[in-house]
């Protein structure tokens, strides 16, 4: 019955299907000399689980070691060269946008003035064109008073 009952929780155990109450039983049988001879291949594992359970780590494991100046050193100025692009890159657009704009400005008031001196020139020869005119009613003139 025993025998049966140890089976039955073997058979669980490695289904993982057992409680800690359970495994506790299949630990103290297989601590115990006499194991019947079919489960004495399972004997190395509980023994090894056993040993395993009181080993401990005797090894320091060292928080907050310094690294040596010129790995830290390193560290930092990668961080810095990283930060110094992403902030060249986000002025250098603004600046590139800004020229890009001023530059629209001046075209602009560029085409403006030209078109404003376009049609001065344009009044400007008519004006002449005028003076020509009334040279000509002078010269007229001049030629009728002078006949005389």
């Amino acid at each position: 019955m025993e025998l049966d009952r140890i089976e039955h929780l073997l058979k669980n155990y490695l289904e993982a299907k057992t409680s800690v109450a359970d495994e506790k039983i299949l630990k103290a049988y297989f601590s115990q000399d006499d194991i019947a001879p079919h489960l004495e291949a399972y004997r190395p594992m509980f023994r090894y689980f056993a040993v395993s359970k009181k080993e401990q780590y005797t090894k320091g494991v060292s928080l907050g070691k310094k690294k040596n100046a010129s790995k830290q050193m390193y560290s930092w100025l990668s961080v810095a060269a990283i930060a110094l692009l992403m902030v060249g890159a986000y002025f250098g657009k603004n600046y590139h946008e800004q020229q890009q704009l001023e530059k629209q400005k001046a075209e602009y008031a560029y085409q403006e003035t030209k078109k404003a001196l376009d049609l001065l020139a344009e009044n400007f020869s008519r004006g002449t064109e005028k003076v020509a005119y009334l040279n000509e009613f002078v010269e007229a003139k001049e030629k009728i008073y002078n006949k005389n």
